[in-house]
């Protein structure tokens, strides 16, 4: 069950109508916490049991570590890193198509197991609750617990909710304080960039996959390029976008996850404003506990390659992954000391640095779209070997900018209908994009973040 799927509307109906019932009043956590699970177990219900262990075993440890911090904060951050890692990176160390891998039958049907959805958000919420509430001191009780790190906007996507964040929100709700409108905005808004703009896309950047791009042009390679920086970008914030306005149907804010990354000026502008959420957490619990800028400069730039090369394998065990986070790295170290004077400058280098930066981090998504090292690096090579290859017949280059042009006038500024004498055409607007999203939508795609 998606969040573009027909059932998916009906249960947050359900679920919501029932969350405001007299009935539920003193009951709406424990409510939400059910319908979690259901949301949960709905696509993968044979790995339930594993979700309960990550659950209750982070809870355990964090009750331990009220009495010993120093022994069992730790202690919970490596349990949750070692389920992480077991289903993330298990294949470096064992040969995915043995029937016996390792001869022990428990341990093999683990291995056989799928990759969790979400596994990797639902861990990092884990260890922010041992983190912050341990520092903090306060003892949540274990159904707070649950709806912080399963809250199914949130579960299998993000954003990535701190918990000292999260866990004061947890409060009994009312239906009159629901911000329906705020809500109704980020959930059509969400519809749109997904359906519209990033299932259509994909139909196109399907392309870039092994071996489709060999019947690619040189010139469409580049536009595919493009292509896939517009429908990452459509695709994850059309997500979070959603789990936004769900969140506030329920009384819960989550963090805003995107603020028009390809604006950005310089790469490190570029990490707050591109998944934030995870540009937050890495900062919290990595960067900074690393020793962040205060050690000097080459402390400095060594903690940033550290975070970056990690924050990429975050993504997948994958020399793909590892190199994306590690350039993004490189570039954030060698613009750090001239910040200070580019910043200093005129509008016509902050233009150009914009592009630089925006050329930048679209080349990088060739290594994100192409985990697969060898196929990154034969798709680069054909982007600069110019070939006679017929164009495939999905791509159309007036359909890609009409696709595009949503994102391209959102980071322009020309859609931000909200203020002053433009606030009346809003409905017309969002109607519009309701409208589009349902009879121009795409072929159904999953969202591209939940394979991690």
């Amino acid at each position: 069950m998606t969040f573009t799927s027909p059932e998916f509307g009906v249960y947050v109906a359900i679920v919501f109508v029932a969350y405001y019932l007299p009935l539920f009043r003193n009951l709406q956590v424990q409510l939400l916490v059910l319908a979690s699970v259901f949301f949960y177990g709905f696509g993968q219900p044979g790995l339930l049991p594993l979700l309960l262990v990550a659950v209750l075993g982070t809870y355990a440890f964090l009750v331990l570590a009220f009495d010993n911090r120093a022994v069992w904060m730790p202690a919970g951050i490596t349990f949750n890193l070692a389920l992480l890692a077991f289903f993330k990176y298990k294949f470096l160390f064992i040969d995915a198509a043995a029937l016996h891998p390792t001869g022990v039958a428990p341990l093999d049907f683990m291995l056989r197991l799928p990759l969790p959805i979400g596994i990797s958000f639902f861990v990092f919420h884990n260890i922010s609750l041992l983190v912050d509430l341990t520092r903090e001191k306060q003892r949540p009780p274990l159904r707070d617990v649950f709806l912080y790190i399963i809250f199914f906007p949130q579960l299998v996507s993000g954003p990535i909710t701190r918990a000292g964040q999260f866990m004061p929100q947890i409060v009994p709700k009312r239906i009159a304080d629901v911000a329906f409108v705020e809500a109704a905005k980020w959930i059509l808004a969400g519809y749109f960039f997904k359906l519209y703009v990033a299932n259509n896309l994909n139909e196109m950047t399907s392309y870039m996959d092994f071996p489709l791009y060999e019947t690619l042009r040189t010139q469409d390679r580049w536009l595919l390029v493009f292509l896939y920086g517009y429908q990452i970008y459509a695709d994850f914030f059309g997500y979070s976008a959603i789990a936004l306005g769900l969140g506030l149907l329920f009384g819960y804010r989550l963090p805003v996850n995107f603020d028009l990354p390809y604006i950005s000026t310089s790469f490190s502008e570029f990490w707050t404003r591109w998944h934030i959420s995870l540009s937050n957490w890495l900062r919290t619990y990595l960067y900074i506990p690393l020793g962040g800028n205060r050690r000097g400069p080459a402390r400095t730039y060594l903690n940033l390659m550290i975070v970056m090369t990690l924050g990429g394998l975050w993504h997948g065990a994958s020399l793909s992954y590892a190199l994306w986070g590690m350039l993004h790295g490189v570039f954030l170290v060698i613009e750090r000391p001239f910040l200070k004077r580019l910043d200093a400058a005129g509008p016509t280098i902050r233009i150009l640095r914009m592009g630089v930066v925006f050329l930048c981090v679209t080349m990088l998504w060739i290594f994100f779209k192409l985990p697969n090292f060898d196929h990154a690096l034969a798709y680069l090579q054909g982007m600069f070997m110019p070939t006679s290859n017929p164009n495939p017949t999905k791509l159309f280059y007036n359909l890609a900018l009409l696709y595009s042009l949503p994102v391209i006038v959102q980071h322009l500024g020309i859609g931000g209908l909200v203020d002053g004498k433009w606030r009346r055409w809003q409905p017309y607007l969002y109607g519009a994009l309701a409208a589009l999203a349902y009879l121009e939508a795409g072929p159904d795609a999953a969202f591209i973040y939940f394979q991690f």
